[in-house]
């Protein structure tokens, strides 16, 4: 059993098709053939039996006869009555009640046949000298005398017609099932197609990379047909979050190169002779000290950048009033940074239910992102405008931070809140930016099930807008 286990789980998809295919075919050939046989022979076998008793209710009829006495010399005579109405493979017979043979007549059927007296009734069939005999028997009673009548029916033609029906039945079984396990390879083979042009895909995947895909007909829409999108769409994400990592290493490489270089650059410069002069020591320990802590703080970008795109984020389920947030997070900007005017929209028309279910720390942080990024990039007028406002029939809340700064080119506003991208990156680095800030609020406003978009006029303004769904 266990030989026939492994065996079968050897096989390839196909052959088990085929073979499944086979059986269930097989099963309902061999029942339906089965159920047609045995109607065909009860049928027959009902035509024979109908036929045997009507000859004898023929030859009851006769003998019945009220006009003229029947004795024995009038059976005697009857032969050639019996020889107009047997049949051929037929014997009809006339026996006393003794069981002596008073009158015979035979069709391509021996006389001399000796039947044993019927046990089961009057009609029986039996079988003599490897012949299926049916035999008829009921009592002959007249006035003038007392015996039985005997009717009997070689089957030959019935057993003949019924070994065509089987031999016939059989063969189309058999052919049928032959047919059924070709015409499953057949299917197996055109249904497994995708699934083949599915694993050669994959080998060439492994073989050459992440650019090979299954192809698709435009005009399959079955399941094997999704499976093998689906599977084209993975590999795109997954080629996509390749290139994405490729391009953070190499992002992050660069940021992290800057400022080493300018710390070995200084570290060198006090090695060689700088720590004789105080004002040359005094610059390199304060320029090693600013690359430091820009070095802290591009560490701690990646952290929380990674610490968000892990499951490691907690979803805060406090619910927390932003119109309090927000003009908390904008006096302590204004400390900062007291030649900025920071403007505060409250749009809020519900003034009692303008809750909402995010972590204070994290609407804090979102705040922050955006607003230093605002002042980074204001140029002459120094002014931040900041809209909160609830859409009652969405049940979300509306946050738009606009500055009017040096704007951003149309061609890079999708493109703001990739990891380490910058407009301008020279111009960004020296703003002590590292193209972080948009990559964590997206991130932040995503695990919310929010939205974060930007808009933008070139040397202008821009503003930012985000919007974050009130869970139940």
């Amino acid at each position: 059993m266990n030989g026939i286990k492994r065996f079968y789980g050897h096989l390839p998809i196909r052959w088990k098709l085929a073979l499944w295919s086979s059986i269930v075919l097989f099963g309902l050939f061999a029942t339906y053939n089965s159920l047609q046989y045995y109607v065909l022979n009860s049928w027959m076998m009902d035509q024979e039996e109908r036929h045997i008793k009507e000859k004898m209710n023929e030859v009851q009829n006769f003998f019945a006869d009220p006009s003229h006495l029947i004795d024995r010399n009038s059976i005697i005579n009857s032969s050639r009555f019996l020889e107009n109405i047997v049949e051929a493979d037929e014997l009809i017979r006339i026996m006393d009640r003794n069981g002596n043979l008073i009158v015979g007549v035979a069709n391509n059927f021996s006389e001399e046949i000796i039947v044993s007296p019927i046990e089961s009734g009057d009609l029986e069939l039996v079988l003599i000298d490897g012949k299926h005999i049916l035999v008829y028997r009921r009592p002959l009673i007249t006035p003038g005398f007392v015996g039985y009548v005997e009717v009997i029916r070689d089957l030959k033609t019935y057993e003949r017609l019924r070994g065509l029906i089987f031999l016939v039945t059989f063969s189309a079984g058999m052919g049928a099932i032959l047919l059924s396990g070709l015409g499953g390879m057949i299917i197996a083979k055109q249904l497994l197609r995708p699934i083949a042009a599915l694993t050669e895909t994959m080998k060439r995947i492994k073989m050459r990379g992440l650019k090979e895909r299954v192809p698709l007909d435009a005009n399959q829409k079955d399941e094997v047909a999704d499976l093998s999108r689906m599977f084209n769409e993975m590999m795109d994400d997954v080629e996509l979050s390749f290139q994405k990592q490729k391009q953070f290493v190499e992002d992050a490489s660069h940021e992290l190169r800057t400022p080493i270089a300018i710390l070995e650059g200084h570290l060198s410069l006090l090695n060689r002779w700088g720590k004789k002069d105080p004002e040359v020591l005094e610059e390199s320990l304060k320029a090693s000290q600013q690359e430091v802590e820009r070095l802290r703080k591009l560490v701690l970008e990646l952290l929380e950048l990674t610490r968000l795109e892990s499951d490691q984020f907690e979803i805060g389920e406090e619910e927390i009033d932003p119109v309090t947030i927000i003009e908390k997070t904008i006096a302590n900007f204004e400390l900062v940074h007291p030649d900025f005017k920071f403007v505060f929209h409250n749009l809020v028309k519900d003034k009692k239910n303008n809750s909402l279910r995010v972590a204070e720390r994290h609407l804090e942080q979102l705040l922050m992102i955006l607003l230093d990024n605002g002042i980074k990039y204001s140029q002459d007028k120094k002014l931040l405008e900041i809209t909160a406002e609830t859409n009652e029939m969405s049940k979300e809340w509306v946050f738009r931070i606009k500055d009017y700064g040096i704007g951003i080119p149309k061609e890079d506003i999708e493109k703001i809140f990739d990891r380490f991208y910058r407009v301008d990156k020279a111009r960004s680095r020296a703003k002590g930016g590292h193209g972080l800030g948009l990559s964590i609020a997206q991130r932040i406003v995503s695990h919310y099930k929010g939205n974060i978009k930007a808009e933008s006029k070139e040397e202008q303004w821009t503003e930012v807008i985000v919007t974050i769904p009130n869970a139940p």
